[in-house]
């Protein structure tokens, strides 16, 4: 018997696609920031005396390195070859000479203890899907919070249930790490950690990374350390500690249940490259090659080739810092006379406290002086009867100075006006 179809009657119904067809954790997630802060400011008209800035999105927003552009270009007719997903050995190697110089390790191994990847967003993901068992019952994801919502979105579709634990002033953002029960560790299979973190520029300290090493021993769960704003710092002479330094540091060999990520959309100002690495644990990383085999995310040898012409060069992200450093030490003063803020260890944001509703804070700024900033509430999730976003609002210093320093005067006019 002949089967046939029309495609007009299946495209006109909007039941066609049946809920039976979709993956259930779809139904769990949460509108991304970004959505919530375009249906907040989607009825607002702002005002058109002044042009719009954007503070609200952490995207790189300084030049892109001329030798990043043109290692890129010189390596165009690498694109009539498909890519290996392990990367190619010469890229391995430079984020591994990377990681030994930049955290001082004595070993790290680019064959079997380093992979390229898409940026870290998609590792961050793709990673809960490769480790978490969701047979197991009461699968666990603990993530900080406020966070990074890729964290929430990979534990969620893996099957897993998140538990958020809180960053408050009172512990100078650091998350209660102690007051999670012990019944949670227990269950638990991953945790992410960021440092430094979005959005409170936190680092982690040695003593930090030794509490959660022994957790995870312990409890055997794994530990992924996103370290994307690793290069943005102020100090020359004071880089922050990273996970691999840290495991090193206290023995422990093979940096065992441990991945760092790491990417050159920050450092390098490169977030269109979409490059990136993880590196730690040889048996994570083997298995985490096996799953990207099929995940079909090998990098481009074009990218490949950018992305090796910046790993091997320091110049171009120490006037990146300096730049960073400029707006911080100027700009930063003028907000947090106004909005209580703590001067970040790293990163580029500036974690400040307003008066009232923090979206309607950020909504009112909008339309009244054309800055949109993030709010607070939107990254973090009602856990111990509250919110540790609520009442905050995320301001990422990336523009170039001048616009960032017009923002900041109407800013600070904006919060006069409301406090």
């Amino acid at each position: 018997m002949l089967v046939t179809y029309n495609p007009v009657s299946l495209n006109s119904s909007p039941r066609f696609f049946r809920a039976t067809y979709l993956n259930p954790h779809l139904a769990q997630l949460q509108p991304y920031p970004f959505e919530r802060l375009r249906a907040l400011f989607a009825s607002v008209t702002p005002n058109p005396q002044k042009p719009p800035i954007s503070l609200s999105i952490g995207e790189p927003r300084h030049p892109t390195p001329t030798l990043l552009l043109d290692a890129l270009a010189a390596s165009a007719k690498g694109l009539a070859n498909y890519p290996t997903t392990a990367g190619a050995p010469a890229l391995r190697e430079a984020i591994a000479a990377w990681l030994r110089r930049r955290h001082g390790l004595i070993s790290l191994d680019p064959a079997t203890q380093v992979l390229p990847v898409l940026g870290s967003r998609e590792a961050l993901f793709s990673f809960a899907q490769t480790v978490i068992d969701a047979s197991r019952a009461g699968a666990t994801v603990v993530v900080p919070n406020p966070f990074y919502q890729i964290y929430e979105g990979a534990a969620l579709l893996a099957g897993a249930t998140p538990y958020y634990v809180n960053s408050l002033v009172a512990d100078h953002f650091a998350p209660r790490w102690e007051d999670v029960p012990e019944a949670v560790w227990a269950r638990t299979q991953l945790l992410y950690v960021c440092s430094p973190d979005n959005p409170t520029g936190r680092v982690m300290r040695q003593d930090e990374w030794r509490y959660l090493f022994e957790l995870a021993d312990r409890y055997d769960f794994l530990i992924a350390a996103d370290e994307c704003y690793s290069e943005v710092y102020f100090n020359e002479s004071a880089p922050p500690l990273g996970a691999l330094a840290a495991a090193q540091a206290l023995g422990r060999d093979g940096y065992p249940r441990l991945l760092a990520f790491g990417s050159l959309s920050k450092r390098s100002n490169a977030p269109g490259l979409r490059s990136g690495y993880v590196a730690g644990d040889a048996a994570l990383v083997k298995a985490f090659l096996l799953y990207r085999t099929y995940h079909g995310s090998a990098m481009s040898p074009a990218v490949a080739a950018a992305s090796i012409a910046a790993w091997n060069d320091e110049a171009h992200v120490r006037a990146n810092r300096a730049l960073y450093a400029e707006k911080f030490s100027k700009l930063a003063p003028r907000i947090c006379a106004i909005l209580p803020a703590d001067a970040p260890d790293a990163a580029f944001y500036l974690w400040a406290s307003v008066p009232g509703d923090d979206a309607e804070f950020a909504r009112l700024l909008y339309a009244e002086e054309a800055v949109s900033v993030l709010p607070g509430s939107y990254i973090g999730r009602e856990t111990g009867g509250l919110n540790p976003g609520r009442g905050y609002i995320r301001i990422a210093l990336v523009a170039a100075f001048d616009e960032c320093a017009e923002a900041v005067e109407r800013l600070v006019s904006f919060a006069r006006r409301a406090g």
